[in-house]
């Protein structure tokens, strides 16, 4: 018999989001989840940590090869807690964080809690899978990232990987018939562009506006099908003045699927 695997699952939309449910479908495939996720939406927190303010475990749901609990911190508090508290004592074989509403792709995956949480995993030398669905609608279908999913997740958990170990992937909206498959890539480049609103006088103002994509160096994007999702890697092959890379304590690594 398989030693059954033990998963944390993470995220930064909150505990109760879709995109959740769909991380602990692909979880349980392969075993006990355990999930730790924040107890409101967290998006833009990188790996924040909170300092100054005391924190609040809960429990929302238990019953056979599933613990869930909602944290009042940050994606990485949860994993903190995840590793150093709730799970000190057990062999953690597998993080996944997501499955994020939006893309994570190029500078993006800086400010990304679903990211951070991922890259978290990884300093525990866990190997972690950061799931991404390019689609922020309510009502998002995520049924290629579940398929999708499994077939990252049974690779990483069946073949011996180096770690520290890092995935980011980033699934385009469509079924999952109409990927035609996976590919690792290359940091895109850009910023994103937030020019100010006031609704409610001077001194108020929201965030919001679009991403501006910037041809790197070298070919730092292309096309790929109907999609270009190139992702951020914080330990690229090389560097740009010839000199060989320095040994990272996260070797994250893009992945997109195509249409």
């Amino acid at each position: 018999m398989k030693e059954e695997k033990l998963i944390l699952v993470t995220n930064d939309d909150g505990y109760d989001s879709k995109g959740l449910v769909a991380a602990v479908e692909v979880a349980r495939a392969f075993g006990r989840v355990v999930v730790v996720a924040p107890e409101t939406t967290q998006s833009g927190m990188s790996q924040a940590i909170t300092m100054y303010n005391p924190l609040y475990l809960r429990c929302v749901r238990k019953e056979e090869g599933l613990e869930v609990y909602s944290f009042s911190g940050t994606p990485v508090d949860c994993v903190k807690m995840a590793f150093d508290y709730l799970l000190r004592d057990e062999r953690v074989d597998l993080v996944i964080s997501g499955i994020n509403h939006g893309s994570n792709s190029a500078v993006n995956v800086l400010y990304s809690g679903t990211m951070g949480a991922a890259i978290e995993g990884s300093f525990y030398d866990c190997p972690s899978v950061g799931l991404s669905l390019d689609d922020h609608g309510a009502d998002a279908d995520f049924e290629a990232a579940v398929v999708y999913g499994k077939r990252i997740v049974r690779s990483v958990l069946e073949k011996k990987v180096e770690l520290p170990l890092c995935l980011n992937v980033n699934v385009p909206v469509g079924k999952p018939g109409e990927l035609h498959g996976i590919r690792l890539c290359r940091q895109n480049r850009g910023r994103g562009v937030l020019p100010p609103r006031r609704p409610a006088g001077p001194c108020v103002f929201l965030a919001h506006g679009r991403f501006r994509q910037r041809r790197a160096r070298g070919g730092g994007y292309r096309r790929v099908g109907a999609r270009a999702r190139l992702c951020f890697d914080r330990a690229g092959a090389g560097r740009p003045d010839g000199l060989p890379p320095a040994r990272s304590p996260c070797q994250c690594v893009g992945i997109i699927l195509y249409l």
